[in-house]
């Protein structure tokens, strides 16, 4: 393999704990929760839809077109997902933007203990790297605040791209972007839409997504890549 093609969110890192992430959204709109409030808060988003999180149970027929294009235009990535959160009643003003906020900034993420060292041994390897994600918003100044910009050679992002997984394509431009032949790429994600990369010519690996903080498996892809 001559490069790796790594999706972010569930690959790379995860968003933080449910808990927290109300917690600090509701500090920004200057309101101090209790833990049981904010846990009873928390799983009804969840349910309503999260950034990041689950898929939500219902999308209100108001919210679909947002909800099918939030891959592909960061306003309806923000809309769709403010919109969700502004179904359930917290009784705090500005909540639903706090709670999208949390997914823009490095603070809202917890990287996998496997990353940092995974993506530096391919770096020393001479494998060409790039981040592939289904996202609406920019994720590099994330990167630039882990200090990990360095490591990767291409952000493949939908919503720059007007491609997402697993349309080939944004797999083709991932390698066109790295100079690589899809059949020299390995795709490593978490989901069937990661898997779609076979379509594209690429090798695939599927990781289970991990809980925030916990080891994924991230590591294994050296085996695959190493260069005796």
């Amino acid at each position: 393999m001559q490069a790796v093609l790594l999706d972010f969110h569930g690959t790379l890192a995860q968003v933080e704990e449910p808990r927290d992430w109300v917690l600090a959204a509701a500090a920004t709109c200057g309101v101090q929760l209790d833990r049981v409030r904010a846990t009873a808060l928390a799983d009804r988003l969840l349910t309503a839809g999260r950034a990041g999180g689950p898929l939500p149970a219902r999308v209100p027929p108001r919210l679909a077109e947002l909800w099918a294009d939030r891959d592909l235009y960061q306003h309806a990535h923000r809309d769709a997902y403010t919109g969700l959160a502004a179904t359930v009643d917290a009784g705090i003003e500005g909540f639903a933007e706090a709670l999208y906020e949390r997914v823009l900034v490095p603070e809202g993420w917890v990287l996998y203990p496997d990353t940092a060292p995974t993506l530096a041994a391919l770096r020393e390897a001479g494998v060409r790297v790039a981040v592939v994600s289904n996202i609406g918003f920019d994720i590099r100044p994330i990167f630039d605040a882990w200090g990990l910009t360095d490591l990767v050679d291409a952000f493949v992002l939908s919503y720059e791209v007007g491609r997402c997984k697993p349309d080939p394509a944004i797999f083709w431009r991932a390698c066109g972007m790295l100079g690589v032949d899809p059949e020299q790429a390995l795709m490593v994600g978490d989901t069937p839409a990661d898997a779609g990369a076979v379509a594209a010519g690429c090798a695939v690996l599927v990781l289970p997504a991990a809980d925030p903080g916990r080891p994924n498996g991230l590591g294994s892809i050296l085996d695959l890549t190493h260069r005796p």
